[in-house]
């Protein structure tokens, strides 16, 4: 049975997806979740919710799906412990070394791998399966028969998200508001720059990153199909009347009963950005799929419907049975029996002789059958009743919620887990001496001589582009150590022709790869390469270093998200790079930017760029070897002028990283780093490692 778990933004939230049929809830506390901005609840309100939950058959997730940096990670650790006291059923994890984190402090407690961690293939599945998560919710950005190839190997549980709001980018690799504005979505800040309108070349008013919200209703049946676990809709900061509709109408679906177009009218009623999507599913992306946000319609009656189902009442989810005795010269007997083996048992009245109409078990079971106004239903009564006595209806009805209240207080109660300490993460003695260079380039013609003479000790150069001209791959391997540069994004169906690309290069003599994804570190592997970390592992914290050590990375790229004085603390299990200079990827996206304009695919051709409101300009290109599209940031980062302090943070390398420069411009940036020299980069930014992110 397909699970539906449903948002909950607050503790109304939480009890319009339990009263209109949700199977499970997410939900934040403290600090440490990608919807800041919600309500979120306090220690004392998570175990009220956790209460609720459990005696109504749902379970509980707590979302703890951001970056933590190292000084925040004790608090994390106690925000386990006490989440894991309280009964929380699953953590939702984003941070690596988050996970590490909850294994050791709280083992019995699932883990549930994020959509932040841009997990879209097999072997991504595997690999959080190795690191100890059971249950993986996919890239938003997976058609059907993706998702059907890893369901049908995966070793854990697999989630999808069916209803609410897309991201343009790949989850978990958009830097576009923090690296604008300082708010970073992997810190749950996310100030949605996608949402703003654009322009191409010149400010439109046009929103080319603004999707519509998603709407799985029509692929309901093949996903359980296929295998999926769970459902997930979107929304803990919608209101809690969002959630009642759309959680009751999808409880309605899943149960098999015929979607209607009221119920269609109801879900845009109540939110919709010019109705819905399902593209990413079909697998058809295209401009159809952009909507924004018009005008407020919902109106007061269906408002005031969606709190009637959570505030008059209540919803019986818990099937129970009972099991009567009422015999003669005995108090009356009555249990109650859960789906879950729980046998609540209880003692009443003593029966009297009946004077004109004696109890029967049909009147007893009527009479015990009337659990309205509680979780539960009766599915069955069994009843012994002796002839000739009789027992009041009150005192029957006593009995009855006696027995259900007793229950009740049987389901609430925690079990106790088991709970580790904290440790902190092993201390590392930081590399010394002047951090080496490296380099990256987009196209081949970057890699000028004054290039190859600053001297980098590896040079990354996409894979595609190396596969292609074998011939310049030796060339380059035998001059330095090359090191390709595996697409950003690499679906199940894709891994063939870059397997053959790594034999090719393989042959030239290249024997690393630079990886930011983690399904891509067991596919470079069976070739034969060493994998470098790229900054799209987000190495926020010491303990993500070490998980990546553990995996089998030879090296690390530092969060560019993190502050200086950050990367001098981490504990570096990695010889750890860090960019200083270049355009900064702010997001990578499946809905092609370029061909969206012009409908037909123009990857090879130039970058093209897009235009806020203020006229900043941002480059979008395409990923090397895959028809994606990258945004990169208009200001190139520049720390070049401060290398003589960049030699005190313990790094291994410094990265160059190339993307619209020319050949000219890429001689002139790599004789400043030879000479030492200052230069006029232009329009630059110090990035975030001066000023941080919220």
């Amino acid at each position: 049975m397909l699970e539906l778990l449903s948002p909950a933004g607050s503790m109304e939230a939480l009890r319009a997806a339990v009263q209109n049929g949700a199977d499970a809830v997410y939900l934040g506390a403290g600090g440490f979740n990608a919807r800041m901005g919600a309500r979120n609840f306090s220690l004392d309100e998570l175990r009220e919710a956790v209460t609720y939950c459990h005696v109504r058959g749902a379970k509980v997730h707590l979302t703890l799906n951001t970056l933590s940096s190292d000084r925040e990670l004790p608090r994390a650790g106690e925000l386990i412990r006490h989440a894991a006291l309280l009964g929380v059923d699953a953590f939702i994890v984003q941070d690596l070394g988050l996970v590490a984190l909850c294994r050791q402090m709280a083992p019995d407690v699932p883990v549930h791998a994020s959509t932040q961690m841009s997990i879209h293939s097999l072997e991504g599945v595997r690999m959080a399966a190795q690191l100890g998560c059971s249950r993986v919710v996919l890239a938003r950005e997976l058609p059907e028969e993706q998702i059907a190839y890893i369901c049908r190997s995966s070793p854990v549980e697999i989630e999808v998200f069916g209803h609410g709001a897309l991201c343009m980018c790949y989850s978990g690799q958009c830097y576009f508001s923090a690296v604008v504005g300082r708010r970073s979505g992997n810190r749950g800040q996310c100030a949605q720059p996608c949402r703003l309108p654009y322009g191409y070349g010149r400010f439109e008013q046009r929103y080319p990153l603004s999707l519509k919200d998603n709407c799985a209703l029509a692929h309901l049946r093949r996903l359980e199909e296929m295998g999926v676990s769970s459902l997930k809709i979107e929304g803990r900061m919608k209101r809690p009347e969002y959630v009642a509709v759309v959680t009751r109408i999808y409880r309605a679906a899943l149960d098999g009963q015929t979607i209607r177009r009221s119920d269609m009218e109801e879900l845009e009623r109540v939110f919709s950005r010019q109705g819905f999507t399902d593209g990413y599913l079909r697998g058809e992306t295209g401009p159809e799929m952009l909507g924004i946000r018009g005008s407020e319609r919902e109106g007061k009656d269906l408002l005031q419907a969606a709190r009637a189902t959570y505030e008059n009442g209540e919803r019986p989810r818990v099937p129970v049975r009972f099991y009567a005795m009422v015999r003669a010269g005995e108090p009356a007997q009555l249990a109650v029996a859960d789906d879950g083996g729980r046998l609540i048992k209880c003692a009443g009245e003593m029966p009297q002789a009946a004077v004109n109409r004696p109890l029967t078990r049909e009147a007893l079971a009527e009479r015990l059958a009337k659990t309205g106004g509680t979780p539960y239903y009766c599915t069955e009564v069994r009843a012994v009743v002796d002839d000739g006595v009789m027992l009041p209806a009150s005192a029957v009805n006593g009995l009855r919620r006696e027995a259900l209240a007793r229950l009740t207080a049987a389901r609430g109660q925690l079990a106790q887990p088991t709970l580790g300490q904290y440790t902190a993460p092993m201390a590392v003695d930081n590399p010394v001496g002047p951090p080496v260079l490296t380099a990256q380039v987009r196209t081949l013609e970057q890699v000028t001589d004054a290039l190859l003479a600053a001297g980098p000790q590896v040079l990354y150069v996409p894979l595609s582009l190396l596969a292609a001209q074998p011939d310049r791959a030796r060339a380059l391997a035998a001059a330095t150590q090359v090191a390709a540069v595996l697409p950003r994004i690499l679906w199940d169906g894709e891994s063939d022709g870059v397997l053959r690309q790594l034999d090719t290069v393989h042959s030239c003599g290249v024997r690393q790869v630079l990886a930011g994804n983690l399904g891509q570190l067991p596919l470079a592997v069976s070739r034969g390469f060493e994998v470098r970390g790229d900054f799209g592992l987000n190495v926020f914290n010491s303990r993500t270093a070490a998980q990546l050590r553990r995996l089998g990375f030879v090296s690390m790229t530092a969060s560019f998200e993190l502050m200086l004085a950050q990367i001098r603390d981490l504990q570096k299990a990695l010889p750890t790079e860090l960019l200083v200079y270049g355009r900064l990827p702010l997001m990578v996206t499946e809905n092609c930017i370029l061909k969206n304009r012009t409908g037909v695919c123009s990857c090879q051709g130039p970058a093209t760029r897009l235009v806020d409101r203020v006229g900043a300009e941002f480059p979008v290109v395409s990923d090397p070897g895959a028809c994606r599209s990258v945004i990169l940031n208009g200001r190139k980062l520049y720390l070049l002028d401060r290398r003589r302090s960049l030699g005190g943070l313990g790094l291994w390398g410094l990265r160059l990283l190339f993307t619209t420069e020319n050949p000219r411009e890429v001689d002139r940036v790599a004789e400043a780093w030879r000479t030492g020299e200052a230069f006029d980069p232009g329009q630059h930014t110090r990035g975030l490692y001066l000023r941080g992110v919220e």
